[in-house]
């Protein structure tokens, strides 16, 4: 998502291409396409020049947007109702905290960060 909102505003990209530039699989990153462009988060374009590209502009994706679509609801572990409530409190503010930098993080801001050359503060690997 990071590589399809730095070339936003260019057309498509292919998966392969995003694959080679970033050392991914490009099976894997089939597996990865399909419910994000279930959710309306990229859309596909078809032809010789076709490929993926963002449905939305970068700044209004955020991670917390991605990773639902790919990995579930945000909850770094199941809070019990039976919990010590000092111990469940604590997890509800874990949780809270999470989800707060994740809805507040776009994607136009992880794409400035590996434009800025930070690459070595932010890994996003799955």
């Amino acid at each position: 998502m990071i590589a399809l909102a730095k070339k936003h505003g260019e057309g498509p990209t292919s998966l392969k291409s995003i694959a080679k530039d970033h050392n991914l699989s490009e099976h894997y990153l089939e597996q990865l396409i399909a419910p994000l462009r279930n959710a309306q988060l990229v859309k596909s374009v078809r032809g010789a020049y076709g490929g993926y590209m963002l449905a939305k502009e970068p700044e209004d994706v955020t991670a917390g947007d991605v990773i639902r679509v790919l990995e579930g609801p945000i909850s770094p572990v199941e809070v019990l109702e039976d919990e010590e409530p000092a111990k469940r409190d604590l997890w509800i503010k874990i949780r809270d905290a999470v989800k707060n930098v994740l809805d507040e993080t776009t994607l136009e801001d992880l794409a400035s960060y590996e434009d800025a050359g930070d690459q070595e503060y932010y890994m996003f690997y799955i």
